[in-house]
C-alpha cells in the first residue's frame, strides 16, 4: 500500500488490452506521483504504517463531509493537526542529496535539543489528555497558573526545541523516521487535542479574555503551520505572515491608515486560532473541496485517467505545427483545473510537453514558458479552477453554478491567446508537428471517449442542482466505475491507493490555508483590511479604473510565491471591500483579483509556475519567467475586458454575451499578432505597435472601440498584403 504501489492491469486477462494501451500510450508516466527534494519514501512495515495513516486522513474527510457531520470546530482542527502530523513526517526540514551515508548515531546536539523536547512535549499531551479524562478543563475564569507549568511552558518550548532540531539534526536516508518530526507531530496533536477539548470556552473568551494556556497553544499552533508550510511552500508566505503578526504588535507606533491600538498578546493569538482565522474560510475550503477534488484528482491518477487525457491531446493536435506546445496548452488546462497548484502541473505534464517542444524546434526557455502560462491558466478553467471557484463561492455567498459560468468566456479567451501566441511562434520558426507514427492514433482514442465520463459527470451534478461535495463524490465513483472499461480496473487495492496519495497531495495546501487563515485573522482583528480599502478609495479618487489598477498590483504582490488558494484569500480580504465599495460588482471585482493571483505564478521575478518549468527545460529561469509573462500577457487584459464588458462574464442576454466573446476574441488575436510579429506574415515593430493599439482599442467592448480595432486591423493586412502602398495613398490625396 505505499506510495510505489505499481500501476498494473488488475487482472491476467487484461494483457492484451494492457499491450494495446502501452502501444498509444505517449503519456505513459505522466501520473506518476512526483517525489521533491524534501519528501521522504517509505517503504516496508513503515510504508505500510504511513500508507495507512494517509488512508485514514482520506477517508475521514470523505466520510464526514458524505455521512456523518462533525461539529465544525472539531473537524477543522481535526483536518489541520492530522494534516501537520502527516506533514512533518512526510516532509523533512532541508532537501536529501542525492548521494549520502547514512548516519544512523543520534549526535550530541540532537540529544541536547531532542530529549527535552521529547519530554516537555509528551508531558504537555499527557496533560491535556490527563484533564479531557477527569473534566478538569481549564474553564473560562480558571487561575492563570492552571496547567501552565504542565502544558503552556512545556508545549510552547517543546515545540520550539523540536523545530531547532529538526533544523540541525544531519539528514538520514529518505525511508526512515526522523525523530525531531515524530516530536513536531506529537506537538500538532497536542495542540488540536487542546483546542478541541476547549473549543466551548474559546468561542466566547477568545476575542475578550483568554486563558494564558489558550494563547501558548495557539503560538505553538503557528509555529508549527509556519515551519510546515516553509517546508512545502518556501519562505515567501513564511515572510509575509511573519509580517502581519508584527503588524499586530507594532500598530500602535505606525502612521496614518496602518495605526492601530494594539492587543494583547492573549488575546492576539488565541483570537487568531478561532473561526475568525485559521480555522475560518480558508481551512473551511481545504477541509472540504479542496480534499474533495485532490481525491477526485487522485481517482484519475489512479486509474491512469489523466493519462489519457494527454494522450487525447497528442492525437488530436500533436501532428499540427508546432504540436507539443498545442497539446502542452490542451493537456495542461485538463490537468490544471483540477490539481490545485500551478507549478505541480507544470511538473506533471511539463516532464513529458517540455522536451517533446525542445524536439520540434522550439528554444528551452520557450517551452518552459509556454507550459507555465497553460499549466497557470487551468486555474481559471471551471468546472473546478483548482479549487478557486469554491473558494469564491464562500467568501462572495455567490452560487458556485454562477461563478463557473461567469468564468467560461474569460477562460477561452485566455487559452485562446495562449494557443495564438504558439501558433504564431511555430509560423515564424517554420515548424511541424510531431510524425504522425510518433504519436496515438485518434481513432482508437476516440473510442474511449467514455473516460471523460467523469468530468461530465461532474459537471451535469453540479448543474442539476447537487451540492459540490455531493457532486465530487459522484465524479469519484464515476472515476472508479469508468476504470473497468480499461485495463486498469480500480479494485479496492487501487481505491485505497488513491486515498493515499490524495493525503500527501493535499498535504501543501492544509498548511497554506492555515497559513492564510493568520493573515485573514489579523485582518480581522486589527481591521486593516477597511481601513486599507478607505485608503484605496482616496488614492484613486473615486476612479474605478485607478482603483483597479492598485488592485492589479496588490494582487500580484501578494501572489508571488504562494499558491493560488492563499494568495486569492488575502488578496480578496485586503482589496475586495473598496473596489466594491466604488459601486464595482462583486463578483467582478473578485474575478478581477481573483485572475491576477493567478497569474502572479508567471510574473517576474518570483514566478513560481516558470521557475519550475525552467528546471526541466534547463533554461534560465528570469528569463523564462519573462517569457512565460509574455505568453501569457491575454490574462493580464481579459480582467479589464470583463470589467468593461460584462457580458464577457455571462451578465447579459445571450447575443451581447456572443458579440462580447467574439470581438474579444478578435482583440486577443490582434494582440498575439502584435507581441508575435505575425499577422498574416512578418510585420515589423511599428505595424506589431499598431496592432497592439487595435487590440487594446478592443477592451472597452463598445460599437465604436470595435470599429477601430476592425478598421486598424484591415488597414495592417492592406499594408501587408502590398494592396495599400505609400504611393497610392498618395495618389489618393490628389
Amino acid at each position: 500500500m505505499s506510495s510505489q504501489a505499481p500501476q498494473e492491469a488488475t487482472t491476467a486477462d487484461s494483457g492484451n488490452d494492457l499491450e494495446d494501451f502501452e502501444k498509444d500510450n505517449i503519456a505513459s508516466g505522466v501520473d506518476a506521483e512526483v517525489v521533491v527534494s524534501n519528501q521522504r519514501v517509505f517503504t516496508g512495515k513503515h510504508g505500510l504504517v504511513f500508507a495507512t495513516a494517509c488512508i485514514l486522513f482520506t477517508a475521514f474527510h470523505i466520510g464526514v463531509m458524505n455521512l456523518y457531520p462533525l461539529e465544525t470546530w472539531v473537524y477543522r482542527l481535526t483536518h489541520v493537526a492530522s494534516g501537520l502530523a502527516l506533514g512533518f513526517i512526510f516532509f523533512s526540514a532541508r532537501a536529501f542529496p542525492s548521494e549520502f551515508g547514512d548516519k544512523k548515531s543520534v549526535t550530541p546536539l540532537e540529544w541536547l535539543l531532542l530529549l527535552p523536547a521529547a519530554v516537555l512535549i509528551f508531558t504537555a499531551l499527557g496533560q491535556i489528555v490527563f484533564a479531557i479524562a477527569t473534566g478538569d478543563l481549564v474553564q473560562t475564569g480558571a487561575p492563570k497558573e492552571k496547567m501552565l507549568m504542565t502544558f503552556g511552558y512545556p508545549i510552547i518550548i517543546g515545540t520550539t526545541l523540536a523545530v531547532l532540531a529538526s533544523w540541525t539534526s544531519p539528514l538520514r536516508t529518505r525511508g526512515r523516521v526522523a525523530l525531531p518530526d515524530v516530536l513536531l507531530a506529537v506537538a500538532a496533536i497536542t495542540v488540536g487535542v487542546y483546542i478541541i477539548s476547549h473549543a466551548d470556552f474559546l468561542r466566547i473568551r477568545a476575542q475578550v479574555f483568554p486563558h494564558v494556556n489558550d494563547m501558548y497553544a495557539s503560538i505553538a499552533g503557528i509555529l508549527l503551520i509556519l515551519e510546515l508550510t516553509r517546508r512545502l511552500a518556501g519562505l515567501s508566505l513564511v515572510i509575509i505572515v511573519g509580517i502581519f503578526i508584527a503588524y499586530g504588535f507594532v500598530g500602535p507606533w505606525l502612521p496614518g491608515v496602518l495605526e492601530h491600538r494594539g492587543y494583547a498578546p492573549e488575546r492576539f493569538f488565541a483570537f487568531i486560532y478561532t473561526d475568525n482565522g485559521i480555522l475560518g474560510p480558508t481551512t473551511a475550503i481545504s477541509s472540504t473541496y479542496i480534499v474533495l477534488f485532490i481525491t477526485f484528482a487522485a481517482f484519475l491518477q489512479a486509474s491512469r485517467v489523466g493519462e489519457y487525457f494527454v494522450n487525447f491531446a497528442f492525437a488530436a493536435a500533436g501532428g499540427a505545427r508546432g504540436g507539443p506546445a498545442k497539446v502542452a496548452v490542451f493537456s495542461s488546462a485538463l490537468m490544471g483545473t483540477i490539481n490545485g497548484t500551478s507549478a505541480g502541473n507544470v511538473v506533471s505534464t511539463g516532464s513529458l510537453t517540455i522536451p517533446l517542444m525542445k524536439k520540434v524546434g522550439y528554444r528551452p526557455q520557450t517551452s518552459a514558458s509556454i507550459e507555465a502560462a497553460a499549466s497557470s491558466g487551468g486555474q481559471i478553467l471551471p468546472p473546478i479552477m483548482g479549487a478557486g471557484a469554491f473558494i469564491m463561492a464562500e467568501i462572495t455567498g455567490i452560487p458556485y453554478t454562477d461563478i463557473v459560468i461567469a468564468a467560461i468566456i474569460p477562460a477561452a479567451l485566455y487559452f485562446l491567446s495562449v494557443y495564438f501566441m504558439v501558433d504564431k511562434e511555430a509560423l515564424k520558426k517554420g515548424m511541424r508537428g510531431l510524425p504522425r507514427n510518433e504519436l496515438p492514433e485518434f481513432s482508437k482514442l476516440a473510442r474511449q471517449a467514455f473516460l471523460f465520463i467523469p468530468i461530465v459527470t461532474l459537471m451535469v451534478a453540479l448543474f442539476l442542482g447537487y451540492s459540490v461535495i455531493r457532486a465530487g463524490t459522484l465524479a469519484m465513483m464515476a472515476a472508479a466505475v469508468v476504470s473497468w472499461l480499461t485495463p486498469f480496473r480500480m479494485g479496492p487495492k487501487k481505491i485505497l491507493y488513491a486515498f493515499e496519495i490524495a493525503a500527501r497531495m493535499s498535504l501543501q495546501l492544509v498548511a497554506v490555508c492555515a497559513a492564510a487563515g493568520v493573515i485573514v485573522g489579523v485582518i480581522a482583528l486589527t481591521g486593516i483590511g477597511t481601513r486599507f480599502s478607505s485608503m484605496l478609495l482616496g488614492l484613486a479618487g473615486h476612479s474605478q479604473l485607478i482603483a483597479l489598477f492598485f488592485a492589479m498590483c496588490v494582487s500580484i504582490i501578494l501572489g508571488m510565491g504562494m499558491p493560488t488558494t492563499a494568495a486569492y484569500a488575502v488578496a480578496a480580504s485586503v482589496i475586495a471591500p473598496g473596489l466594491i465599495g466604488l459601486g464595482i460588482d462583486p463578483l467582478t471585482a473578485h474575478f478581477f483579483i481573483f485572475y491576477y493571483a493567478v497569474m502572479s505564478a508567471i510574473t517576474p521575478p518570483v514566478a513560481l509556475a516558470a521557475y519550475a518549468g525552467a528546471a526541466i527545460a534547463q533554461s534560465d529561469p528570469m528569463k523564462t519567467s519573462v517569457e512565460s509573462f509574455k505568453i501569457g500577457l491575454a490574462a493580464f487584459v481579459v480582467p479589464f475586458m470583463f470589467f468593461y464588458s460584462a457580458p464577457l462574464l455571462m451578465q447579459g442576454a445571450w447575443h451581447q454575451n456572443l458579440h462580447a466573446f467574439v470581438t474579444a476574441a478578435f482583440g486577443i488575436y490582434l494582440l498575439s499578432s502584435g507581441i508575435q510579429g505575425w499577422f498574416f506574415g512578418i510585420v515589423g515593430t511599428v505595424l506589431r505597435s499598431v496592432l497592439i493599439v487595435a487590440a487594446l482599442s478592443m477592451i472597452a467592448g463598445g460599437l465604436v472601440s470595435d470599429g477601430i480595432g476592425l478598421i486598424v486591423a484591415t488597414a495592417v493586412f492592406l499594408i501587408q498584403r502590398k494592396l495599400v502602398t505609400p504611393k497610392n495613398v498618395a495618389r489618393g490625396l490628389d
